[in-house]
């Protein structure tokens, strides 16, 4: 268990941390979110006691990171997965690191078997590919069989085959009772993976709910309507605080009324509807909608110069 109690980071004028608190519960993978710049790595890195807190305290299993006698075997982390001595084989890295908590080879070559890089287990990690590095990342975190592990964006670098296999280790360790704290910009992945939701935005704590409840809260459902006559309902369906769209002839995306109201609508004007349904927001979108004031730049997708001053 991850335990945040008024957690707090400043640096100089600029508090990067303000006064957080959560839980993180083992048997669930709890999803960490947030713009970039939120404070999570600061976090993170706070629980792992390599940034010290302005104020606030952070245990994990009920006591600070840094005071257990071997944390290894308390929490696995992966913050940067290329922070490792590049001139040394991946076998020999996780033996170095074993070593340091009685971990020896039987251990180690069963985790590269784990990660897939038994047949690179004797080349040197610098040259690894970005997949490669996460994988032995993925690895050195499991190192001391923890009973908590906590991972930074652990899908970055690998390919489909790869996602799917971090996610399924990951329910695994849940399901094995363990806490798993995950962070990821990848909102899709996140969605399939994660059951509890902590969302951060400048420094301070957004949501805390679980996944479901969270996209559930999202103002940003809608009605998919597919009919020959979605010109005439289209101008049936436009009134104050409803949105339409169409992104393809015959269809409407109606934000702003029920799907029951849409088909009696058209009902009563006598109108063919082929599809109504139900679109339900991704977690991408309510956590847009959540985040929105919470980003500090803000892009634009005009390449073409028109709407400069």
């Amino acid at each position: 268990m991850i335990e945040v109690h008024e957690l707090t980071k400043r640096y100089g004028d600029v508090t990067a941390v303000d006064s957080i608190s959560f839980t993180v519960q083992p048997g669930v993978i709890t999803g960490f979110l947030g713009p970039n710049g939120a404070g999570k790595s600061t976090t993170m890195r706070m629980i792992l006691g390599l940034d010290r807190p302005t104020s606030g305290t952070s245990t994990v299993n009920g006591r600070p990171y840094a005071e257990a006698p071997a944390p290894l075997t308390e929490m696995g982390a992966l913050l940067e997965a290329k922070a490792i001595d590049k001139g040394r084989s991946a076998r020999n890295h996780l033996l170095a690191l074993g070593a340091t908590i009685g971990v020896g080879a039987r251990r180690v070559d069963h985790l590269l078997d784990v990660v897939g890089l038994t047949e690179v287990a004797g080349k040197g990690a610098g040259g690894f590919s970005l997949g490669m590095g996460q994988r032995l990342g993925i690895a050195t975190a499991l190192l001391g069989d923890p009973q908590t592990v906590m991972l930074d964006e652990p899908v970055n670098g690998l390919d489909p085959d790869g996602i799917l296999w971090i996610r399924n280790l990951l329910k695994e360790l849940a399901a094995e009772g363990r806490t798993v704290f995950l962070s990821s910009h990848l909102m899709s992945e996140m969605e399939l993976t994660a059951e509890h939701l902590v969302v951060i935005g400048r420094g301070r704590i957004l949501a805390d709910v679980p996944m479901a409840e969270f996209i559930a809260q999202s103002s940003q459902n809608s009605v998919q309507v597919i009919s020959p006559d979605a010109g005439r309902l289209r101008d049936l369906l436009i009134q104050p605080g409803v949105v339409v769209a169409s992104s393809a002839p015959g269809r409407l995306d109606v934000t702003g009324l029920s799907s029951s109201q849409v088909g009696e609508l058209a009902a009563a004007a006598g109108l063919v509807l082929h599809q109504l349904v139900d679109v339900a927001p991704s977690l991408e979108e309510a956590f847009m909608e959540l985040t929105r004031d919470a980003v500090d730049y803000h892009g634009s997708t005009d390449t073409t110069g028109r709407t400069a001053a």
